[in-house]
């Protein structure tokens, strides 16, 4: 592009909005707005989406099919679209935004004129799941469980205010004890299985930061395989990641908050001393890799900047 692409985010003011909006201020983009009191408005959104390379959607599921449908009636000039919702993350029609899942993913990003942004736990779980499932180490119907701790800034502005304003939230929370979170269908899509799996999400009195962690027996495993095999399967996958790397070191401990601030994302493997168990962790920044940090990341393959 000749000039400085132009970026509207419908949903600028949100907690992933406004996010992304202060990340833009490092890249060679114009970033487009409206006037708070109009961001209800359509047809001023519209407006503006006309006139820009990319839309960047921070909105609720519904508003966000809603800015879609708008966007693609426009007769001239349609923009790229790039949504943060879970609206389109298992619609074939968009390409999944996780440009580490394959090496061919980000490319594919690159062309597309719909990419879905992952969510923040399934970055996690299909980081560590899709490999081994890929490989044949894990059978698609491996009963899996999940479990993630997330910092406090995951459940919006809302959540954050009962930690720093309120200050009577619980140190520590499970939550979705449904077993229905809006998170599966992606994970099971991307990570290749074809049984939905156990997950208990949960959060902790800490800002900014994840952990999810998944547990294995060895010996329940589609293949014989070793704590060896699994390390290199995700070492090799991983190999050329931008923002994905597999550490070859076990640690006693690991601290939900330890890649806050950062858009890295580490995966571990542990195990016990007759390695016939493992847990597998994936930590990174929730706001980080796990929405804004991705955001960025796609925003720069999108518009080639």
């Amino acid at each position: 592009m000749s000039q400085m692409p132009k970026i509207f985010i419908d949903g600028e003011y949100g907690t992933t909005g406004l996010g992304i909006r202060q990340r833009l201020d490092t890249l060679p983009v114009q970033v487009c707005s409206i006037p708070v009191e109009q961001r209800h408005d359509m047809k001023v959104r519209l407006d503006m989406m006309g006139q820009v390379d990319l839309v960047v959607l921070c909105l609720p599921d519904d508003a966000s099919r809603e800015s879609v449908a708008a966007i693609q009636s426009l007769s001239g000039h349609q923009p790229k679209i790039l949504d943060a919702s879970t609206a389109f993350r298992t619609n074939p029609a968009w390409v999944y935004g996780f440009a580490e899942l394959d090496p061919g993913q980000a490319e594919k990003i690159k062309k597309a004129p719909l990419v879905a942004n992952p969510g923040c736990y399934s970055s996690g779980a299909i980081a560590l799941l899709h490999p081994l499932v890929q490989a044949g180490i894990m059978d698609q119907n491996y009963p899996v469980t999940i479990n993630a701790i997330s910092g406090y800034s995951g459940g919006g502005k809302q959540m954050i205010a009962s930690y720093e304003v309120e200050k009577n939230a619980p140190p520590f929370m499970l939550y979705g004890l449904s077993l229905e979170h809006k998170h599966l269908p992606e994970i099971v899509y991307y990570a290749g299985l074809s049984r939905e799996p156990i997950f208990v999400p949960s959060v902790g009195n800490f800002a900014q930061g994840m952990i999810v962690s998944i547990p294995l027996h060895l010996d329940t495993l589609s293949k014989q395989a070793s704590v060896n095999d699994i390390k290199q399967c995700l070492k090799q996958h991983y190999a050329n990641a931008e923002m994905v790397a597999f550490v070859d070191e076990e640690a006693a401990k690991l601290s939900g908050d330890k890649l806050a601030l950062t858009d890295q994302m580490e995966l571990r493997l542990h195990t016990n001393a007759r390695q016939d168990m493992v847990v597998l962790t994936a930590t990174f920044d929730n706001l980080g890799k796990g929405a804004s940090g991705a955001a960025i990341q796609n925003i720069r393959l999108m518009l080639g900047v």
